[in-house]
């Protein structure tokens, strides 16, 4: 294998600290990979005094095949594993601790759901506010966060406090740990037990890390106390592709590693050998708006000279179309289906997109778990609304909606199985005012009930007052009103087009057949068309990629308000644009569900020449 002189530099480092920013498609794997075998094949360092840490089992299993074949299967006990599984096994040897210690999943959601039967929380979807949950407390940990000094945004501190204490309780009196645990256990292990400590240094001589700047700030003070005394660390990554801040990743740490080692070397692997001389250029004028990064100069080692392609449409049909044209163009041309990516901000975005692939039978596969929409309990709402308008007198589908919004109704005022208005209304002879409320949502049923699916919607909103209703509940909850909002919004734009329910509802019966039939073939399928997250893009590269929905609001994303949050928000945009090795399209339109949009910023400074950058050099 031919390695240029950067990409040398770094496989032929020894000892001391080294820093190598590695940008897209810069190699290195290839270069991590070979400095291990350097060192054992050129230096004679013990395979057993190698430890080389990854952020992802997956990653970690590649790193040690293509070690494994490098040093054609002879067998050398290098470590390779994610920080986790190597914390672990320190810890196993400390505590005597086995896999039956760990709290999986399904633990960690029982603890919370029984911790939260104390309280008197509202939420709709149980699974998605533990979840939340369980996330905060992952950052509090990860992070060092003293939990007084922590404001949740799933619910009020003191509860919030109330349930992480609780649930630190639950697990101690189980002895278990969560994932988490793993780093903290670890770090107070070695700062109480110095001997401890150095039994590891002197076990792991030499540390390779990828995709350092995915580190936080947890992991990397375990990584400097095992490091010392020789401080034998070689990091790679690149901080212009540092996405997981929610995660508590700092990219500051690495743009702060010279400062904590002074003696390190910096390599930048400057070729790019994966994307077109011109997708190169418009990402780096993209990034080279961010303050806070090294600069670099990156060249292409492609020869394609394919332009990026930039495009306004007047609505997300308009996009769709233009772009599913566009693979039947290039399929024509000989491609195949796995050489096409799109790639989007959130999940529930590419609803439309994925109506239309299914309509024009083109095979998609996706990488991330897409949420059926119409499963969402708004959508539930909606349905039983128009249920009722229909002509069902289910008394579950009136205590679903009978107080959404405020109508206070009590439920039991509701003792039969079904209902019957005229019944219901007498039972307020004496309360004339709640007897009108009733009477208002039967008059209600009976408008929706000539409606079409859209203008049904749209009533339930506006003229029911659903919306009131939503922006309290997102009130009461402390969570942002808009995401609920954009929910409600895909939904009605879903509806539009059709003139009844029956259609309506069978398009919504194949969607979801649909969609429960790729979840299952999920990454089975392996000519179709990839749809990702720009998250969980990082790491692939297809010869054609769409980025899809380049609008304020989305890309930034709307609760990007910072300066390092719309940072951070421009580096996931420049993972996404660096997914692409030939052919790079940006989409925006004029107008999301019947709203006007405006196209990015990203959009206008992928456009503009690079910047002076204020940051490190």
């Amino acid at each position: 294998m031919n390695f240029n002189k950067a990409q040398l530099g770094a496989i032929e480092h020894k000892d001391g600290a080294m820093l190598v920013l590695a940008g897209p498609g810069s190699g290195k794997t290839a270069v991590i990979t070979h400095r291990t075998k350097n060192l054992i094949t050129k230096y004679h360092v013990k395979p057993s005094e190698i430890l080389v840490i990854t952020f992802t089992k997956a990653a970690a299993n590649e790193m040690k095949e293509r070690f494994n074949s490098l040093m054609k299967d002879e067998r050398v006990n290098v470590s390779f594993g994610t920080f986790h599984a190597v914390f672990f096994t320190i810890l196993k040897y400390a505590y005597r601790f086995t896999s039956a210690n760990i709290a999986d999943e399904s633990v960690r959601y029982g603890f919370i759901r029984e911790i939260l039967s104390y309280y008197r929380l509202e939420y709709k979807d149980e699974n998605e506010f533990i979840g939340n949950l369980l996330a905060e407390i992952s950052l509090i940990k990860n992070s060092r966060i003293h939990i007084e000094n922590f404001y949740s945004g799933v619910c009020g501190e003191e509860i919030f406090r109330d349930i992480y204490k609780k649930y630190e309780t639950r697990l101690k009196e189980n002895r278990l740990i969560d994932f988490d645990d793993m780093l903290s256990y670890t770090y107070e292990l070695f700062k109480e037990r110095t001997d401890i400590l150095a039994l590891w240094q002197n076990k792991y001589k030499y540390i390779l890390i990828d995709e350092f700047q995915d580190i936080n700030r947890l992991q990397y003070e375990i990584i400097k106390m095992l490091a010392a005394p020789q401080n034998n660390l070689f990091i790679v990554g690149d901080d212009d592709q540092s996405i997981y801040r929610f995660r508590g990743s700092k990219p500051e740490i690495m743009l702060g590693f010279e400062k904590d080692y002074p003696d390190a070397k910096r390599i930048l692997l400057d070729t790019n050998y994966r994307c077109g001389r011109y997708i190169v250029e418009a990402s780096l004028n993209l990034i080279s708006h961010n303050r806070e990064r090294f600069d670099k100069k990156i060249i292409a080692a492609s020869k394609s000279k394919a332009p990026v392609t930039f495009a306004d449409f007047e609505n997300r049909r308009d996009e769709n179309i233009f772009l599913i044209r566009d693979i039947d163009k290039k399929i024509k041309a000989g491609a195949v289906f796995s050489d096409f990516a799109v790639l989007f901000r959130t999940n529930p975005q590419p609803r439309q997109l994925i109506e239309q692939l299914m309509s024009y039978n083109i095979p998609f596969k996706t990488k991330d778990n897409i949420p059926n929409i119409y499963e969402h309990w708004i959508a539930r709402d909606l349905f039983t609304y128009q249920r009722i308008a229909g002509g069902s007198r289910d008394r579950a589908d009136f205590l679903q909606i009978m107080n959404r919004p405020k109508r206070y109704l009590s439920r039991d005022s509701l003792c039969d199985a079904t209902v019957a208005f005229d019944e219901w209304i007498k039972l307020f002879d004496e309360k004339p005012w709640i007897a009108e409320r009733i009477e208002k949502l039967e008059y209600d049923m009976k408008l929706i009930s000539r409606m079409n699916p859209y203008a049904s919607i749209n009533y339930i909103r506006k003229g029911i007052g659903y919306d009131d209703f939503l922006s309290e509940y997102a009130e009461y909850r402390n969570i942002n009103k808009e995401d609920l909002f954009d929910i409600l919004d895909e939904i009605q734009s879903g509806a539009k087009g059709f003139a009844t329910y029956e259609e309506w509802y069978e398009h919504i019966k194949e969607y979801t057949k649909q969609m429960k039939l790729m979840a299952m073939s999920k990454d089975s399928e392996p000519n179709a068309v990839t749809l990702a997250t720009l998250h969980s893009s990082k790491g692939l590269e297809f010869e054609n990629v769409y980025i899809i929905d380049a609008n304020e609001g989305i890309m930034p994303y709307k609760k990007a308000v910072l300066e390092k949050d719309i940072e951070e928000e421009r580096r996931l945009f420049y993972v996404g644009m660096t997914r692409a090795k030939t052919n790079l399209s940006v989409y925006s339109v004029k107008s999301v569900n019947d709203k006007s949009a405006q196209a990015s910023r990203f959009v206008r400074e992928s456009k503009e020449p690079r910047q002076n950058n204020s940051g490190d050099d």
